[in-house]
């Protein structure tokens, strides 16, 4: 019986602690914060990967430039379109 109490009451605990992060993110969100990590590329640099990508320039060359992984560089057009990656 004990054991179903302490249960009980650490399951409360984990429902509140997510309540008051979820508030806490969509106030952030509200105040205008940005969440996650900083991007690895510049509006700038986003802009001539998608030129470089359109003209035929390799990913792979593209990469290097930027000093990045190819990766991040195959990420950019669908950052560019509005879709998460």
């Amino acid at each position: 019986m004990a054991t179903g109490v302490l249960n009980a009451v650490a399951e409360f605990e984990r429902d509140l602690l997510i309540e008051r992060t979820q508030s806490g993110l969509a106030r952030a969100k509200a105040e205008g914060k940005t969440l996650g990590r900083k991007p690895t590329l510049t509006a700038e640099q986003r802009r001539f990967v998608l030129d470089g990508l359109a003209n035929g320039v390799p990913v792979a060359q593209l990469a290097r430039d930027h000093k990045t992984t190819r990766q991040t560089i195959m990420r950019v057009p669908n950052m560019a379109s509005g879709r998460a990656a």
